[in-house]
């Protein structure tokens, strides 16, 4: 048996492969969806959530600081309590060799509802845990610190957990400074109940949740049940390192503890392995890394879902499993028992128990069959019953999956939270709706459709990548928000973004059980706001769209070019599951070869011809259920214009205006340390028909091209690295020089250069720098013919820029684009060049 479990264990590692999970249709950019976040200067780790829904508040426990927001935006501070540490108690945190700047701080790690009008709050303290009693109103400490001990962990880095029920608080930490007895406890008015500190009760937990299952009323008198989740090392299993064993323990609400045996210790407490797992692959998930419990109204059976990992993840593979709660019950009522047995060399061993088994059986809640047997509390049991249990903790049955397989498994993702929603959908059918965390900042939304998972999509909560820590979702109807703390902030999402889907057929494929389409408006819309009841409304969650009518095709878009000029034409597709082609003159158009590039979704036409004029559609296709459907995402004209017969030489600065006016990007708002862009993603001007100039042979000796260092930022955090860049047309003879505060620069410059049709030359350069001081930069273009020059003033800031989440991305992106630009033209103009098209062999140099 031991043998077996570990092979699977570690099977994946010796060359077992496992399928890539679904790709989610949508991404969503934060720019895009625009959502509500806060965060306060200077605190950080907003690590602990608590949601009022009576209120709408939303309570945030955060490093020595616990805020109080509006939970309908929270963005809107209400108030905020800051509780810091005594410099006496950091000293002597530090001389016990911790570090005074980050972990001898507090950390708020118990936000707990006592009642409407107050909460229980816990933070680490340097240390030196302590608990204390939150006003709401008003928004202050009202009691005196008491010892948080067994309560908080002393240690930030410490795993941890805690529940409130009826007024008692149950936790699952450490009970000591270096973290070395762990500990499951219930603090409350009449006392303290505890684990017992053996290794088979607990073996180096890593505690992620905990709550409470309410028994539903029946004739047995059961009793309510409060459930821990954790990963410990294995006791059961051998191998040359730790093995780690996902655990599910519980304990009765009503325990009292033992009256000789187990004296103020659980009598009830249990533990059971969680099996996540594929069978086929002989790949087990052995680490649970949080869980959330669906609890539905109307006595419907609760259901655990919870995310899983490999030991050794260095695949970085993720899976959700799901348990029914019944299962669980009749293990630790009915399973059988583990105990230790010595083997040879007085080492110990634990196997399933046959023996007999005490009456009443241990670690059941008093209930109808005790009480009839005169045993009305814990403190009644026999110690035969009480000695059993402290003996014999771990059950021998295994916790299985639902379907005994993982519901979601993710390649390339760790995924660090999981809440679930329950959604009725207009065919009447309920569906559950799991929102996934990752530790990259996103978050995957994703349900299961005729045993097949589908992801419909994914959100990026975070600009930086980072972890987020916490999750919470909202349950108020028609205000159901996602809430994710991280260690710079708390977000705030919608649970769909139905109108972000504009035609009938992306709404449907969506498959997203919050939207459907609603065809006297045209809109995609969410139900709950619209009513179950609507005829108009259409949602087919298998994505089959074909009860969609036919659609407007959108606004043509109209280009006027001149020969030999090139053209981007923009296309905009967010399904990751779609396939974009292009058309035409209504004939499908093969985009390989040096007339026509695709990067992403945009088409480039270079050096146009009177046969290239015409209807261009660029087209969408997803395959759905054997069925392809299409969708028209953008239709360009392209219109040739007539040139005056007299040659007129224009001024480079008027050149360059004209290329701004038509082609020119405009950077992301100051505040960021990335600039970078080459390429234009916004359609052309209706009024003024001038296409996208990508590059020219026209009659200007000396032109500067956007990019320009006037639109790019100006605003660099202290020591942060930013890029600037340059480009130009102009004569063989043309380069750049760059200056810094006046001085010319010959380091940390890039240049590239390509001889163009007619004898130009086209010139890019960039250059890195750090952020220490204001500086001002210059980027001139020198030729005999004629110099150009563009400036930029570099303005350096102490601390990062309140939108900077939001303009980091939106700059990551824009250095992304011009990276797939540069890697276009350089393909193209080595491909001109193998055709003999080109006048020179391209000059490609770095100084």
């Amino acid at each position: 048996m031991a043998l077996t479990v570990l092979c699977a264990a570690w099977g994946f590692f010796l060359g077992t492969a496992v399928a890539v999970g679904p790709v989610p249709r949508t991404t969503w950019d934060q720019q895009e969806i625009h959502l509500k976040q806060f965060q306060e200067f200077g605190i950080f780790n907003y690590s602990t959530l608590l949601l009022s829904e009576d209120t709408d508040v939303l309570y945030i426990g955060a490093r020595e600081a616990i805020f109080a927001v509006n939970s309908l935006d929270v963005s809107d501070k209400q108030s905020e309590v800051r509780w810091g540490v005594s410099d006496e108690k950091q000293r002597e945190c530090s001389r016990k060799g911790k570090s005074i700047q980050t972990e001898c701080l507090n950390y708020v790690r118990v936000l707990q509802p006592v009642n409407s009008s107050v909460l229980y709050v816990c933070g680490t303290n340097a240390f030196q845990p302590i608990c204390n009693y939150l006003s709401v109103s008003p928004f202050q400490m009202v009691g005196k610190s008491e010892d948080g001990k067994g309560r908080c962990p002393f240690d930030p880095a410490h795993s941890y957990t805690s529940v409130m029920v009826d007024g008692d608080l149950y936790s699952g930490t450490s009970f000591t400074f270096l973290g070395s007895e762990p500990i499951i406890l219930r603090h409350s008015h009449q006392g303290q109940l505890r684990t017992e500190y053996a290794v088979p009760w607990l073996n180096e937990p890593r505690f992620v949740h905990s709550d409470v299952i309410r028994e539903s009323p029946s004739q047995n008198g059961d009793d309510d049940k409060v459930y821990f989740f954790f990963t410990e090392v294995s006791v059961e299993y051998e191998f040359v390192n730790k093995l780690l064993i996902p655990r599910i323990a519980r304990v009765c609400k009503n325990d009292q503890g033992g009256l000789r045996t187990l004296q103020k210790k659980w009598t009830s407490f249990l533990k059971a392995k969680l099996i996540c797992s594929i069978p086929e692959k002989n790949l087990v998930f052995n680490i649970v890394n949080d869980v959330f419990i669906l609890k539905p109204p109307h006595s419907v059976e609760p259901v655990i879902y919870g995310i899983f990992t490999l030991q050794l993840n260095n695949v970085g593979l993720s899976a959700i499993c799901a348990y029914n709660i019944s299962t669980v019950e009749d293990i630790f009522a009915k399973g059988k028992y583990m105990h230790s047995t010595a083997v040879e060399q007085s080492h110990t061993k634990w196997v399933q128990y046959n023996g007999d088994v005490p009456s009443p059986r241990p670690g059941a809640c008093i209930n109808a069959q005790a009480r009839a047997m005169n045993y009305s509390t814990s403190l009644d049991l026999p110690d035969k019953t009480l000695q059993f249990v402290k003996d014999h903790p771990l059950m021998n049955d295994l916790v299985t999956p639902v379907g005994n397989k993982p519901r979601l498994v993710q390649e390339n993702v760790k995924y660090t939270q999981i809440v679930v929603d329950r959604v009725k959908a207009l065919d009447n059918n309920l569906y559950d709706v799991m929102f996934i965390s990752t530790d990259k900042g996103t978050l995957h939304k994703a349900v299961n459709y005729a045993n097949e998972m589908f992801i419909i999509e994914e959100i990026k909560l975070f600009a930086n990548s980072e972890p987020v820590q916490t999750l919470i979702l909202s349950s108020k109807k028609d205000k159901r928000y996602i809430y994710a703390g991280s260690n710079t902030g708390v977000v705030q999402s919608p649970v769909a973004f139905c109108e972000k889907y504009g035609s009938c057929v992306d709404c449907v494929l969506a498959r997203d059980p919050y939207c459907a389409w609603k065809q006297d408006t045209n809109s995609c819309v969410h139900i709950p706001e619209s009513g179950a009841n609507d005829r108009t409304l259409v949602q087919k969650l298998n994505g089959d769209a074909s009860s969609c009518l036919s659609e407007s095709k959108g606004i043509d878009l109209y280009h006027k070019l001149t020969l030999g000029s090139s053209v981007k034409l923009t296309c905009s597709q967010k399904s990751n599951l779609a396939k974009v082609f292009w058309k035409f003159q209504s004939k499908r158009l093969k985009t390989e070869g040096p007339k026509y590039y695709l990067l992403g979704e945009a088409l480039f036409i270079f050096n146009a011809t009177e046969l290239d004029m015409g209807v261009y559609l660029c087209l969408s296709e997803e395959d759905v259920i054997n069925v392809k459907y299409s969708q028209v995402l953008a239709k360009h004209v392209l219109e040739l214009r007539k040139l005056p017969q007299t040659t007129t030489t224009v001024a480079p600065t008027q050149a360059a205006t004209q290329t701004e006016a038509s082609s020119i990007k405009h950077f992301p708002s100051t505040g960021t340390f990335l600039l970078s862009s080459v390429e234009s993603d916004s359609h052309p001007s209706l009024t003024n028909m001038q296409p996208e100039v990508l590059s020219s042979a026209g009659k200007a000796l000396v032109m500067m091209l956007p990019p320009f260092l006037s639109d790019q930022a100006q605003i660099v955090v202290i020591h942060g690295t930013f890029h600037l860049f340059c480009q130009a047309i102009g004569p063989k003879d043309a380069y750049f020089i760059w200056e810094k505060n006046g001085e010319k620069m010959e380091s940390c410059i890039t240049d590239q250069s390509y001889t163009l049709v007619g004898g130009k030359k086209h010139i890019f350069s960039w250059m890195k720098g750090i952020a220490s001081a204001n500086m001002e930069y210059r980027c001139s273009l020198i030729s005999k013919s004629g110099n150009e020059t563009a400036n930029v003033q570099i303005t350096v800031a102490e601390t990062v820029p309140k939108d900077w989440p939001m303009n980091l991305a939106s700059w990551k992106a824009a250095v992304n684009d011009h990276d797939h630009m540069m890697t276009s033209w350089k393909r193209t103009m080595e491909s001109c060049k193998n055709r003999n098209l080109l006048s020179e062999e391209p000059d490609e140099g770095k100084r």
